[in-house]
């Protein structure tokens, strides 16, 4: 397992003082990056081949979010490659092994130019040297979907939001869509579906959903056509 320490930033926690959810996303997205940068088949390396690792899905699960100051061990491994996908878990813990968060995420492998799904390398798998799955109750990778919408007020795509793969970064569909949410709500597993990718200037179209142990939120196009899909339960 790779990991890192860190300490929770004021910047990065909510109202409730406490470390918000789209900053546990942007931790466990970071340990990926910094992970695959120090096997050396980071950013660069795939940019050479014209290739990318296209985030899927997420599954998170929370225990307790950790307050302004605490300090936090975040880790991840590679749990399982099949074809042009792979799974990665990822743990947040405090420095004596309390778990904060947990996670199971699902990426797809990309040639850049074609856009479509290709198989890594053996060595590109080799690297990683795969570790046994996280024990937890596994979600599946699709989201079903509501049969009743509420549409909510339209948000563009701001040029900040922009990542060096030249769309939308995925922690920013997690964050515009917690804007739909109550502000009270408390969050026990959020699960993500990507759909597609948006660029600087699309207009994202809110849809928001209240069933009886779940609030979804659609991030769709003017087609009512999903971006991303959220759900929190």
């Amino acid at each position: 397992m790779y990991t890192f320490d860190s300490r929770i930033r004021y910047s990065e926690i909510d109202r409730s003082g406490r470390l918000s959810i789209p900053a546990v996303v942007d931790y466990f997205q970071d340990c990926s990056a910094f992970q695959s940068e120090e096997l050396g088949v980071g950013v660069e390396y795939l940019a050479n081949k014209k290739r990318t690792w296209i985030l899927n899905s997420w599954q998170i699960v929370f225990e307790r979010r950790p307050e302004e100051c605490e300090n936090i061990i975040v880790g991840t491994w590679g749990s399982g490659f099949d074809k042009f996908h792979a799974t990665r878990n990822f743990i947040m813990e405090t420095t004596k092994g309390e778990r904060l968060a947990y996670a199971n995420s699902i990426w797809v492998y990309i040639n850049t130019e074609t856009g479509m799904p290709v198989r890594p390398g053996q060595e590109e798998i080799n690297v990683y040297k795969l570790e046994t799955p996280l024990e937890m109750e596994y979600e599946p990778r699709k989201i079903k979907l509501s049969r009743e919408w509420e549409d909510k007020e339209a948000v563009k795509v701001q040029r900040s939001w922009i990542d060096s793969n030249e769309h939308v970064n995925n922690s920013w569909y997690v964050k515009t869509a917690f804007e739909q949410l109550p502000q009270d709500l408390e969050v026990r597993q959020l699960r993500v579906e990507y759909k597609k990718q948006a660029y600087e200037g699309d207009i994202l179209y809110p849809r928001y959903a209240k069933e009886d142990n779940r609030i979804l939120v659609s991030m769709c196009d003017a087609n009512q056509k999903p971006y991303a899909v959220i759900e929190c339960r």
